[in-house]
């Protein structure tokens, strides 16, 4: 039987969730994107109210939540600001390796160091030349005795000047291509590690967004997840965990753009009634209610397989492309609708249109998401 109802648990949850988006992340999304200010302040609120870190066991002291259930709550979050939430929805991807290939001592450290108290991990990955190519990473990890060297450079990476630890993919044997990568954690305050300068970023100013350097940086043995040339099989499988999230946070851009649309096109009057009376103006409204709706659907059916133990890789493709796809298309949308006012810093929806862009890149790109498509169609 199929339903898409809600639980009264998961109702709740979306109650608090947009409730916290209005009252805490909407009424300062315009000052931390000007400033691109990290939201310190507003993610110890989120913290002690448990809006961040869902997806961390019980066992780790985390809430254990559903696919399902981070999902509802990344919509409403990137509803009042993608930025501030991708701030606070960071540790979410750096925490699913080792929640899908830690061992239990390194869960109950690392993991159980984000949820004492407000701690922030981030994903190192991405390389200057080694962006949707992750089997291009350079980055190299030698074992020297009970040791890795990691020497080499990231870029792009969220939270970076804030976290604790990184989760860092490397080559351990570079003859091997991608199944020579492996996948470490490495404690931020380690020796030869540099970060630098916050990067002034188009849209999501708020998330600190820096490249990170690594000297001849020592990483005990122990902080291997899973096997050496484990670490691109451990990455892909943590994004079908976290697709479907980074999926409903366009789904919520998209839907604060329709809502700004909906009510500035009531008040705005030309050739003697509200633009909202042309059709020029409802149908693209109508147009952004029905691929808004499609855009959740897809990130809820990824979700609920990645819950119910169906593989979901194809299903958190569909789910990204098209919703940020969607996101960009309903923000631009959105602007045209406001016209002058739209194109304007004064007015919501230009911050909108700029947050929305890098849906499309980050976390693989829409291209990307094509191309895994395209291979679960005709290679399975």
């Amino acid at each position: 039987m199929i339903s898409f109802s809600l639980t009264d648990e998961q109702k709740e949850l979306q109650r608090l969730a947009r409730e916290f988006a209005l009252k805490e992340i909407r009424p300062h999304a315009e000052e931390h994107d000007r400033e691109g200010k990290f939201p310190m302040g507003i993610a110890k609120k989120a913290f002690e109210i448990g809006l961040m870190n869902l997806n961390i066991p019980a066992s780790c002291n985390g809430a254990e939540l559903s696919v399902l259930d981070e999902v509802i709550i990344a919509e409403e979050l990137s509803a009042g600001c993608s930025g501030i939430s991708t701030a606070l929805s960071a540790n979410h991807l750096a925490t699913a390796p080792v929640i899908v290939a830690g061992n239990e001592e390194q869960k109950k450290k690392y993991l159980g160091m984000i949820t004492k108290e407000l701690t922030f991990a981030s994903y190192a990955v991405t390389e200057p030349q080694a962006g949707s190519d992750v089997a291009g990473v350079q980055t190299t990890a030698k074992l020297v005795g009970d040791e890795y060297i990691i020497n080499g450079s990231k870029q792009w990476i969220t939270g970076a000047s804030v976290a604790k630890w990184f989760y860092v993919l490397a080559k351990t044997d570079a003859s091997m291509g991608h199944k020579g990568m492996s996948a470490f954690i490495v404690d931020a305050d380690t020796p030869g590690i540099k970060i630098g300068k916050k990067e002034d970023m188009m849209g999501q100013r708020a998330s600190a967004t820096h490249a990170i350097t690594f000297e001849e940086v020592k990483v005990p043995k122990a902080n291997l997840l899973g096997k050496e040339g484990e670490g691109f099989k451990i990455a892909m499988k943590a994004f079908d965990h976290t697709r479907p999230g980074i999926a409903a946070g366009a789904v919520g851009v998209a839907r604060a753009a329709m809502e700004h649309s909906i009510e500035y096109s009531k008040t705005r009057t030309s050739f003697g009634m509200p633009i909202a009376m042309h059709q020029g103006i409802n149908f693209m409204i109508a147009d952004m209610a029905t691929e808004i709706e499609a855009a959740r659907l897809l990130s809820w059916q990824a979700a609920w397989a990645m819950d119910n133990g169906v593989r979901n890789t194809k299903m958190a493709a569909f789910a990204k492309r098209f919703a940020a796809d969607t996101a960009m298309k309903v923000t631009t949308d959105a602007v045209q609708i406001h016209g002058g006012y739209g194109y304007s810093n004064e007015y919501p929806v230009a911050k909108l249109m700029r947050d929305a862009k890098i849906f499309q890149i980050y976390e693989g790109t829409s291209q990307i998401q094509r191309l895994i498509i395209a291979k679960e169609i005709f290679l399975r």
